[in-house]
């Protein structure tokens, strides 16, 4: 694609915030969308990422978001002509302390009041649900039939492939260097390619996204850590239908439709960690935790291990607006591993903010000035 030196509105990371907050802007007029990676489209979280979509969680916020993300993923395929994977097993929750089982079932009662239809399940339900699951010392299960996963790259490379027919601007292989700030307000981005001055730029740069806003000013308290995954050889269905999901017992655990198993946990300790390395202590643990929940997985063929980068903000919620000491500058970040299911509808509504049209779920809640005043909002339903 041929260089250019302007732009309405410049877009930083092409994973899913990037790729559906510029096919967004498309959708709503604005005429010349770029968008910079430093690699390539679903080279970040968002390829690297678990591919969970849920509604079930514990705060309203959150609630809200991943209800709107779930209907939105159910219409995404036909919006977007193209397939994105999704595949509707539900996520089964399974608490192991009588806390976490309080709590799970506090979130269903505010879940069940935003019109979302989890349930408290039995030990006879719950191994109707997941016909492989141990788990002998579980105290409880919430279950909702329409969470479940959808492809990362389908998905994420359908708003790239959309959003080019439209009209919005790629440019991979090219790492964003400064941005331009004057007198409170954003002009646009320095690269090692050029320079591109617009008036308005979207940080969506994952993992290293506090890096980006630093560039404009914008100093947010958000660290990224690793995860890892593994991924099994693919087996007979059956074994693990729908997300099996805890956070006490730290995993989560699912089959994908061709048979393979994926699972990951939270990392110990939760230290910061840019690399993207693997190591023999996740592969023996989480190996372990799969056998105690999922008998059947005994003496399966480990396929493949990867890790990627969570963006953590101090409650594990997003990061989303427009920064107030800088016009112009708009961040979607700071999901805390949730970037992918939050994306189409996040997408939308940073699309929303920056035309000046008002989101059909306010987010003013979530801006980054919540960590200033003390406000924090913190979600209890996060591995």
């Amino acid at each position: 694609m041929e260089w250019t030196n302007t732009a309405d509105v410049v877009v930083i990371g092409a994973g899913i915030q990037g790729t559906a907050i510029s096919y967004y802007l498309k959708r709503r007029g604005v005429e010349k969308v770029v968008v910079l990676d430093k690699s390539t489209v679903c080279s970040g979280a968002t390829g690297r990422c678990g591919a969970g979509i849920r509604a079930q969680w514990g705060t309203e916020m959150n609630c809200r978001l991943g209800l709107a993300c779930v209907e939105k993923f159910e219409g995404l395929s036909q919006e977007l002509g193209m397939d994105i994977g999704l595949n509707q097993s539900g996520y089964l929750m399974v608490a192991y302390q009588d806390k976490e089982w309080e709590q799970l079932q506090k979130n269903v009662t505010l879940q069940n009041r935003l019109g979302i239809a989890s349930r408290v399940v039995n030990r006879e339900e719950a191994n109707e649900i997941c016909p492989g699951l141990g788990a002998p010392d579980a105290l409880g299960f919430t279950f909702h039939a329409r969470d479940g996963h959808a492809d990362p790259f389908l998905t994420t490379f359908a708003y790239h492939k959309r959003g080019r027919e439209l009209g919005v601007i790629y440019h991979t292989g090219t790492t964003v260097t400064d941005i331009k700030v004057a007198n409170g307000k954003v002009f646009g981005v320095v690269t090692d390619k050029g320079h591109i001055d617009a008036p308005v730029v979207i940080n969506a740069a994952g993992g290293h996204s506090q890096f980006i806003a630093s560039m404009a000013g914008v100093q947010l308290p958000l660290f990224s850590e690793r995860h890892e995954i593994i991924i099994t050889e693919p087996v007979d269905a059956g074994v693990c239908p729908p997300m099996l999901m805890s956070f006490s017992g730290n995993y989560y655990i699912q089959q994908r439709p061709h048979g393979s198993i994926i699972a990951g946990c939270s990392p110990a300790g939760h230290p910061q960690d840019y690399e993207l390395g693997t190591s023999w202590q996740f592969l023996q643990q989480m190996t372990r935790t799969m056998l105690a929940v999922l008998p059947r997985t005994r003496g399966m063929r480990i396929v493949r291990q990867w890790s990627g980068l969570y963006n953590m903000s101090p409650d594990r919620q997003a990061v989303l607006g427009e920064a107030d000491d800088v016009t112009g500058f708009f961040v979607s970040v700071g999901f805390s591993g949730h970037g992918f299911m939050f994306g189409p509808v996040t997408g939308e509504i940073i699309a929303d903010l920056v035309v000046g049209r008002e989101p059909e779920i306010n987010v003013d809640m979530l801006h980054y000035r919540r960590f200033q005043l003390g406000e924090l909002i913190l979600e209890p339903a996060v591995v």
